[in-house]
């Protein structure tokens, strides 16, 4: 079997992966040591090979989570010939693990992280809308709260007037007597 394109090889093997039940992995490549341009490319199972701990001592600290790596063996391994073409050159049928058989083959690690940032994206969505809210709210309470100081302001320039003619009144008063 043979393909015009690397992509084309990685197309048709991720469409046999959905119908067959696994998830690809685009695994190595071997490169040109003229021009670094891709010779080779294997297409995997994701479960192929065992998880290996490459950072030991470097990088930031991570999560520990569990392999989803179990040996499996699967794969296409696709070369590009003389002529351009991309060519099978080796293929494994079997898998050493059930295969997930459904419209959508499994919930990838992606799908859940893609979930996650929806679910909290609608809930800072939905928590920005609570402020503007809070925030109008606030703004309504201090109108009303300027609104009464000066109601009150005028309420007391009165009584300060009145008591101020009283006191003239007394002044007057005893003044005469």
């Amino acid at each position: 079997m043979e393909f015009d394109s690397e992509d084309a090889a990685k197309i048709f093997y991720a469409e046999y992966a959905k119908r067959v039940g696994f998830v690809m992995r685009i695994d190595q490549c071997r490169r040109s040591e003229v021009d670094k341009r891709i010779l080779s490319r294997r297409l995997s199972c994701n479960k192929q090979g065992y998880y290996t701990k490459m950072r030991d001592h470097f990088g930031p600290a991570r999560k520990p989570r569990s392999s989803t790596r179990e040996g499996c063996k699967a794969m296409m391994l696709v070369k590009v010939n003389k002529s351009g073409k991309w060519v099978v050159t080796r293929f494994e049928k079997d898998h050493t693990h059930p295969l997930v058989i459904s419209s959508r083959p499994s919930q990838n690690a992606m799908d859940a992280k893609d979930r996650r940032i929806q679910e909290l994206t609608m809930e800072l969505e939905c928590q920005d809308r609570l402020c503007d809210l809070y925030r109008e709210h606030i703004v309504v309470f201090l109108k009303n709260i300027e609104e009464q100081t000066d109601v009150l302001s005028s309420k007391i320039q009165k009584v300060v007037k009145n008591v101020e003619e009283v006191e003239a009144e007394v002044h007057n008063a005893r003044g005469h007597h």
